[in-house]
């Protein structure tokens, strides 16, 4: 008799499948970009952002160039020229350079300090956003009534009676919106640095460009707001019936100087510093060297900082001052070149009988430190305050502060971009369109400023749209001009790499140049998360610690190749 025996069933085992519970949002690019937090977007939107600025502050620099190429120049009116160098300068400092170096800031000191992100990204976001609102409302005056104050408003000329137009207000509106986007992000830097660094990661262990962005932060916190008051101060003038600056009134316009320069000279500082931190991330991986003197160099900031708060009084030294003030305003304009030079003879300290590979990215970085010894020597002279009486408001101030600038803020923005480019897009620059628009821009640069030191000896004033003839200026202006058309063709020439890189550059991977930072230890471009483990760190030098480890268990050399194999390809 057959026995019926039960079937056994069997049933499969439970499985969550993520695609069936959730499906990706579905957006369109640009939204992501509208509405991201992510510091790496910011960074590049920034950076993007202030290169468009850039180039139209560059555009009103060519125009300026044109009308004071030739004696008796009717390309401008005076007017039409107290707008163009108004907008120039105020596009350079407030919508730039300070501003650029936030962008590399935003999409760097997480990567560097081993964090997932910055420590408030939504005030990252509000900050980048404000950038752009205050760009947007001041250069909507071009279709109305620009500014023409200069970049330094001072009263009278800024006041309702000079300047009735709504162009000086809608500089006074700029100088607050960016004020309150540079502040929020000096905010977030600080606390970024401050909480959220990898394990391991001391203060004696930081990075020097982090170490340049915490410093930068601070003197922003400490700057800021005294322009803000200032500025307030001057809108109430205009509108509400305040004489703050008025000397008819018991005003004051030094009070304006006081004010404006108080912050006006941490601000020089505050645009060059990231840029030292940058030269001193560059100079090390290309010289195959650590860098020398870590310590020092990460104390002269800190003490550049300081005594940068305490010489702002020399650019008015024509008020009635003591002359013990006056000496100590000039003793600290002197002071701060020793902690400047220490950097300069550490960065060449450390390509000293290295194994240098000459990318663009060191080019530049030695081009500055060229043009930068040259700006530091003339401040110097411009701080003995009898030479200063002297050459005040002349070309030779010009040329000064361009070299400063120009050199140590421009040259350090261009020398980051050809050295972080890879990690931001994955792929590579080329290497010969890059080093041929170094040479365009520093014999351009030099063409264009060395000879305003003549200028400026000669007696040619800043500030004035044309000359007569017969003065002994038209050769130099003219010598000037033509480098300025030079400097623009080699800025181009970087734009044009870049765009072209994006498509068609070689594929960069995680670590082209064997560098010594944690950036370096995630995927070009790195993922939302930045780090799907974060190292330990145990020296200054954190990547070459982790390629020795992974040398000793795997065998594997990983002390050359990347940058050096790039480069005798030819890029």
């Amino acid at each position: 008799m057959a026995t019926l025996t039960p079937e056994r069933t069997i049933r499969p085992v439970p499985q969550v499948l993520a695609h069936e519970v959730t499906r990706p949002r579905e957006t369109k690019r640009w939204v992501d970009w509208v509405l991201t937090t992510d510091h790496k977007k910011i960074g590049i939107m920034y950076l993007v952002l202030t290169f468009v600025f850039f180039c139209m502050g560059g555009v009103e620099a060519l125009m300026m160039r044109l009308q004071l190429s030739v004696p008796n120049n009717t390309l401008v009116t005076s007017e039409h020229y107290n707008q163009l160098l108004t907008m120039h300068g105020t596009t350079m400092i407030f919508l730039f350079v300070v501003p650029v170096m936030a962008g590399f800031g935003n999409y760097f000191l997480p990567l560097m300090i081993g964090a997932r992100d910055m420590a408030f990204p939504r005030l990252n976001a509000l900050s980048f956003w404000l950038l752009l609102f205050g760009g947007v409302v001041f250069y909507s005056t071009l279709f109305f009534h620009p500014p023409s104050a200069g970049w330094w408003s001072y009263p009278p000329l800024s006041e309702s009676l000079y300047s009735p137009s709504g162009g000086q207000d809608a500089w006074i509106f700029l100088i607050h919106i960016t004020g309150i986007s540079s502040l929020v992000g000096a905010i977030n830097f600080y606390a970024t640095i401050v909480n959220m660094r990898a394990p391991g990661m001391t203060w004696n262990r930081l990075p020097l460009f982090v170490w340049t962005l915490l410093v930068y932060a601070i003197l922003l916190i400490l700057a800021l707001p005294v322009v803000a008051a200032a500025v307030t101060m001057l809108l109430t003038d205009r509108h509400f019936g305040t004489h703050f600056f008025d000397p008819t009134a018991h005003g004051s316009p030094v009070l304006w100087q006081h004010l404006f320069w108080f912050f006006g000279h941490p601000e020089v500082y505050i645009m060059i510093l990231p840029g030292f931190g940058i030269i001193s991330e560059v100079i090390p991986v290309f010289s195959r060297k650590p860098i020398f003197g870590y310590k020092a160099i990460a104390a002269s900031t800190v003490v550049i900082a300081f005594l940068a708060t305490l010489v702002w009084a020399h650019h008015m030294f024509a008020s009635p001052v003591p002359i013990v003030v006056l000496g100590f305003f000039m003793l600290s304009s002197f002071l701060i070149g020793i902690p400047t030079g220490v950097k300069i003879f550490n960065w060449i300290a450390t390509l000293w009988r290295g194994s240098i590979v000459m990318t663009t990215s060191l080019y530049f970085a030695v081009g500055f430190i060229a043009i930068f010894v040259i700006g530091g020597i003339t401040g110097i002279f411009l701080a003995v305050f009898p030479v200063d009486w002297q050459l005040n408001d002349t070309y030779f101030v010009v040329a000064h502060f361009h070299y400063v600038l120009m050199g140590g803020a421009v040259f350090t923005v261009f020398s980051g971009i050809y050295y972080w480019f890879p990690k931001m897009a994955g792929r590579m620059l080329d290497e010969r369109l890059g080093k041929t628009s170094f040479w365009f821009m520093f014999i351009g640069f030099n063409a264009t400023f060395f000879v305003q030191h003549a200028l400026g000896l000669s007696g040619m004033p800043r500030r004035i749209y044309t000359y007569a003839p017969g003065l002994g200026w038209s050769t130099y202006n003219l010598i000037s001009t033509i480098g300025s058309f030079i400097l623009g063709f080699g800025v181009l020439l970087t734009i044009i790499n870049v765009a072209r890189s994006l498509k068609v550059g070689r594929i960069a991977g995680p670590d082209p140049w064997k560098g010594n930072t944690l950036e370096w230890f995630t995927s070009s471009p790195p993922p939302v998360n930045n780090f799907d483990e974060i190292p330990r760190v145990r020296s200054v030098e954190p990547m070459r610690d982790i390629r020795r480890q992974i040398e000793r268990q795997t065998g594997v050399i990983q002390k050359t190749g990347g940058s050096e194999q790039f480069t005798r390809s030819g890029g």
